[in-house]
């Protein structure tokens, strides 16, 4: 029997991968409090989980001013290089393949987890109506401050820093976080950005900075290695944009030009709906991009497999479902009854909820 489309390799950009099933980036809260560092725990839980065609890593701060959780991972210090250097070893000797992620959360952060107490920052001073984690419980965000446009050459710097550490740290590659109303999703809706300088107003000015991200990190990588994920219709972290077609269209293009190898995108709601805002077509968005796209938002083995044979979609990421089955790949291909994850276990703690889950070889001894 042919196996679906779903299990075959591809290459998108100048990765090689043996399928197209993607682990999704999934917070989850388990590196060392001092320093938010990656540690052993945290190279078994990828390891594990290195049958993906790609892994993509969770959140990791380009910055201790990216920061907007507690517990999170870092790779802007020698020992989260170190301790990332840990997890890709691991995921490299499982035959796997790792992107790193990285991420600014912008206004969604609170003082606490800030570098001297201080603001978050954002493009404009509009605090999020969301929370953030701060090591005891979920407590609202603080109202940020407006970056001043001679901050932003720094941004760049930082993305482009992150991205050199994500390469000694032995990544495969990088996804900029442009998702679910963080710094960069912040920059590009007006829902979110005030600014009267080259940085707002236009469609134009408000894509600026994820460009600039975008051209610089491909530089340090070549772009055929830097991917972007974007949630053009996700209102997540309190955000929202009155053209949202028109605003991701044009971002969608820029990173396009300047041959960004993968794009992966949120349908509907993130971790929500998969329903789209009247007016809207997501696929439209989809053709504007010449690289390869992920989809992503509640799929199941069906929708993948009718998602890549359509041609909807290149590769199809799984989130939650890679949390209770590292062998999510062999139990898709198999169409294996999957365990079910224990959210009381998703965000902070230790092995339990996180390395401990059987794979169908355990199950059956």
């Amino acid at each position: 029997m042919t196996l679906p489309k779903l299990f075959t390799p591809t290459r998108i950009g100048d990765l090689d991968l043996p399928n197209r099933i993607v682990m999704a980036p999934l917070t989850r809260n388990r590196a060392r409090p001092d320093g938010d560092v990656p540690h052993a725990l945290n190279a078994e839980y990828y390891a594990q989980r290195a049958g993906a065609g790609l892994l993509i890593s969770e959140g990791t701060q380009i910055s201790p001013e990216g920061k907007g959780y507690a517990w999170t991972p870092g790779i802007h210090s020698p020992q989260q290089i170190a301790g990332w250097r840990l997890v890709t070893d691991a995921v490299h000797r499982a035959g796997g393949r790792i992107a790193a992620q990285l991420w600014h959360v912008g206004r969604v952060s609170h003082t606490v987890l800030q570098p001297g107490g201080a603001a978050p920052v954002a493009p404009s001073a509009i605090a999020a109506n969301t929370r953030v984690y701060d090591g005891e419980g979920f407590i609202p965000a603080s109202t940020p401050r407006a970056l001043e446009i001679d901050e932003l050459p720094r941004i760049v710097r930082d993305y482009a820093q992150a991205a050199r550490n994500a390469m000694e740290a032995g990544f495969d590659a990088v996804e900029l976080h442009g998702a679910n109303g963080y710094l960069l999703d912040q920059f590009l809706r007006d829902g979110t950005n005030r600014r009267a300088d080259g940085y707002g107003g236009s469609i134009a000015n408000r894509a600026r900075l994820l460009l600039e991200v975008a051209e610089a990190v491909a530089a340090v990588w070549t772009p055929g290695r830097v991917g972007v994920r974007l949630s053009p219709f996700s209102n997540f972290g309190d955000i929202a944009d009155s053209d949202p077609m028109a605003t991701f269209g044009h971002a969608i293009e820029g990173l396009s030009h300047l041959g960004i190898g993968f794009l992966h995108l949120i349908e509907g709601q993130t971790g929500g709906t998969r329903e789209l805002p009247p007016g809207t077509d997501l696929q439209a968005l989809r053709r504007l991009f010449k690289g390869s796209t992920i989809a992503n938002n509640g799929y199941d083995r069906a929708m993948a497999v009718e998602a890549v044979e359509s041609g909807r979609a290149d590769l199809v990421a799984f989130g939650r479902p890679f949390i209770a089955n590292p062998d999510l790949v062999e139990r898709l291909r198999l169409d294996a009854p999957l365990n079910t994850p224990d959210q009381a276990t998703f965000y902070g703690g230790g092995a339990e909820g996180y390395t401990d889950y059987p794979t169908l070889e355990k199950v059956a001894a």
